[in-house]
């Protein structure tokens, strides 16, 4: 059974090391890392996960973005990821479990007013299937660098108020 701890709990060369294990030591060249640009990650959104020995073997990042329209106007969003899981633990409920939490604390941090819209890089089945993200809103969307306009997910309760295009970056 996973134990999940907010991330800031955690040395920060420790997540360093998790994130190189799960997606390897170039990871800091894909896209979803030039559209953070320098931004710290939202500490009260963020998650670790421990196994049953207590040893770190996921986490979650959680980041304020936005999606500039071609008026110039920055929509905020929050970014949603990596969701990372060391190798020989994946498969395990670690990730879930991690996502969970992290959309929990995002309707809790809200208050009464609505959830700022999520976004994030991913497999649309997996992510739409069990936590209601979609491509089907962010086609006209674009990002700083290489993407697959089908793993540009959105999950939002009224994706008719954002923009039908624009370009995904670091919130300023």
């Amino acid at each position: 059974m996973a134990t999940l701890i907010p991330l800031a709990n955690v040395e920060p060369d420790m997540i360093e090391q998790l994130l190189d294990r799960a997606f390897g030591p170039d990871r800091h060249a894909r896209t979803a890392y030039r559209i953070r640009g320098e931004a710290q990650w939202l500490e009260a959104l963020s998650f670790a996960a421990l196994d049953d020995e207590d040893m770190l073997v996921g986490t979650i990042q959680l980041w304020p973005v936005a999606l500039t329209d071609k008026e110039g106007r920055a929509h905020p969003m929050i970014m949603v990821g990596p969701v990372a899981v060391l190798p020989e633990h994946q498969g395990g409920g670690y990730g879930k479990a991690l996502m969970f939490a992290a959309l929990d604390a995002v309707e809790r941090s809200g208050g009464d007013a609505p959830a700022l819209p999520l976004v994030m890089i991913g497999d649309a089945e997996y992510y739409g299937r069990f936590f209601g993200f979609s491509a089907e809103h962010t086609r006209g969307w674009h990002c700083p660098g290489p993407f697959d306009p089908a793993r540009l997910l959105l999950r939002y309760a009224n994706p008719a108020v954002l923009p039908d295009e624009g370009m995904l970056g670091p919130w300023q």
